[in-house]
């Protein structure tokens, strides 16, 4: 399978975000602003620069300031349909009912929390799964302490490394899937607690080991630390993407 299949995107844009309030008391949290952009922003741009055509988006709570803000996908180089919960299906059940919108229902797709934003190479991502062969393949992000840790010889500290990057691997929120899984996933829940397992033991969860920026925006601090880089890398997105000054948040 060609990497250039790969052409079709779910989004998980259903969360309401309780630990990023002030910011989502008004709005979902896929369009809490990151320097001046909403998050879903950041991911419509990004996957449209790696090939994507298609993207359906999930959404719950105030689902309506994403489709207010993201229309038919036309100014982002995509199209967009969207799925509504009428009650909270959990990341599982929600991403099987959007899978139903995909354009091609036999073909692979990418699927994205709500909650990320990330600059790795999704083509590299897509062909590293078509020769692993298994049926998802989840990006792997490395760890980094949220804490300062000491630097210690015997009992004497030597100073501390803030936020060390640890030698361990966390689940990025971002996946590749065979359109066979959506029959695997459950109806209501998270698939991280069924189906993953399963197919862990079914030797078909393959991880994927992404370099170049990734971020998961889940707390205020999240917020700022990531406007932050983003302004520093030059990433910024253009102005007609922007719902508020880019130099405030």
């Amino acid at each position: 399978m060609p990497t250039s299949q790969v052409t079709q995107a779910l989004i998980l844009a259903g969360g309401q975000a309780t630990r990023m309030r002030p910011y989502t008391d008004d709005a979902p949290k896929a369009m809490v602003p990151v320097a001046g952009a909403p998050i879903v922003g950041y991911q419509l741009a990004w996957l449209a620069r790696h090939g994507v055509k298609s993207v359906i988006i999930s959404g719950g709570y105030k689902h309506e300031m994403i489709t207010d803000y993201a229309g038919d996908g036309s100014r982002f180089g995509v199209e967009i349909k969207y799925t509504i919960e009428d009650e909270p299906l959990g990341r599982g059940g929600g991403l099987k009912y959007a899978a139903h919108r995909l354009r091609d229902s036999q073909a692979p797709f990418f699927v994205l929390n709500g909650d990320v934003i990330t600059t790795f190479s999704l083509r590299d991502f897509a062909q590293y799964h078509n020769e692993q062969g298994g049926a998802v393949t989840v990006a792997l992000s490395p760890y980094r302490s949220n804490w300062g840790v000491a630097e210690l010889e015997g009992n004497h500290i030597q100073g501390f490394a803030q936020s060390p990057q640890l030698p361990y691997w966390i689940n990025a929120g971002i996946y590749v899937f065979n359109p066979d899984v959506v029959a695997l996933l459950p109806d209501k829940g998270d698939h991280e607690d069924s189906t993953f397992p399963q197919l862990a033991v079914d030797g078909r969860l393959i991880g994927y080991r992404l370099s170049g920026y990734w971020r998961g925006v889940d707390t205020v601090k999240d917020v700022l630390e990531a406007s932050k880089e983003i302004r520093t890398s030059g990433s910024v997105l253009p102005r007609e993407f922007h719902t508020t000054n880019p130099n405030l948040i």
